[in-house]
């Protein structure tokens, strides 16, 4: 079984920023430099920015990429299977892994990223573990990413200013700062698991989709 300790570590990235988070994103940009260069890259596109802001503002942007008016979910089940039933039978299933493996999950479900990372760190199941990241994790991650595609961000800002009027600005350089958070942690898993990328067709990802159909129903009520 190999060591997957540093999942753990990565999911730090994807926590709501808090004081210290800079820290952290300092701590993982070392681990990558001297384990996986390529990611290391990757990140510090992300990091170099992010060590030039406040925490509040950290925050934002955090807030912005995953939670209002977002990019895309750190719910990975969502991101594969919207609201199908294959969602419910995930969250089921991982909850009982995160209950075996002893794993908190706070507040948030069991397929939010952070709590899927520190999973892999502890399950014994190597067999388990490289479907999750085949499977499931590796092919949510490719979607997630693609959702901070530049142009995908400008079609989602359309959407939001069509039915509200207004979208939450923020510099186009910030609004795809998580990608690059994201793009390293694919990097590592790929690395580690010998990941074959595949190609994501946009009308796959789900969560755009999801906003417009939310959109509309706020606009009916």
């Amino acid at each position: 079984m190999k060591n997957l300790s540093h999942t753990s570590l990565l999911a730090d990235l994807f926590e709501y920023p808090k004081e210290g988070y800079i820290e952290t994103v300092k701590g993982v940009q070392f681990y990558l430099k001297k384990n996986y260069p390529e990611a290391s890259e990757t990140l510090f596109s992300f990091s170099k920015t992010i060590f030039q802001m406040s925490v509040k503002d950290i925050q934002e942007l955090y807030s912005r990429s995953f939670d209002v008016q977002a990019a895309t979910t750190l719910d990975v089940g969502y991101v594969m299977f919207g609201d199908d039933y294959k969602r419910g039978e995930l969250l089921v299933n991982l909850n009982r892994e995160h209950r075996e493996a002893q794993n908190e999950c706070g507040h948030e479900l069991p397929d939010h990223l952070p709590n899927m990372l520190r999973l892999i760190a502890k399950l014994k199941d190597e067999t388990l573990v490289d479907e999750l990241v085949r499977e499931i994790l590796g092919p949510a991650l490719l979607k997630m990413i693609s959702d901070f595609d530049p142009k995908r961000l400008e079609n989602r800002e359309k959407l939001y200013q069509k039915h509200y009027k207004t979208v939450i600005e923020i510099e186009r350089e910030k609004a795809i700062l998580f990608g690059y958070a994201l793009g390293a942690l694919y990097k590592v898993l790929k690395k580690d698991f010998s990941l074959v990328e595949k190609v994501i067709s946009p009308a796959t990802s789900e969560f755009l989709h999801f906003v417009n159909k939310e959109n509309e129903l706020e606009c009916t009520q």
